[in-house]
């Protein structure tokens, strides 16, 4: 009985590899064993930085917040604790927006949570 080696479908899965490393240099491109390296390196930095996204923008709306609390002369966490007992529910990516675009809007909102502190 002839040895049966499935090339059809190790083809394809190896055809899947090398266009996911397209545009790598030198063997990173050509070579099955460096593209499957680097095709599986390139999934887990994307796994992971998908999630360091989130972070990294979080870290950004609270830089841009407490930047724009320090021009009216109230801290960030007094801020933000101050939102919460006046129940207003604005999450920091719009109120971030809101102190980057309209500085009359987010001044409204710091007097608003003077008031309600």
């Amino acid at each position: 009985m002839p040895r049966a080696t499935n090339a059809v479908a190790s083809r394809q899965k190896k055809k899947k590899f090398f266009e996911k490393a397209k545009g790598n240099f030198g063997g990173r491109r050509k070579l099955w064993r460096t593209v499957r390296e680097t095709v599986n390196k390139g999934r887990t930095y994307a796994y992971r930085d998908r999630r360091n996204k989130k972070r990294e923008f979080r870290r950004l709306w609270i830089t841009r917040i407490s930047a724009a609390c320090r021009l009216l002369d109230i801290r960030y966490s007094v801020f933000i604790a101050g939102l919460h007992k006046a129940g207003i529910g604005l999450d920091r990516k719009a109120l971030a927006d809101i102190a980057a675009r309209d500085m009359a809007s987010f001044e409204k909102l710091v007097a608003m949570v003077r008031q309600a502190g």
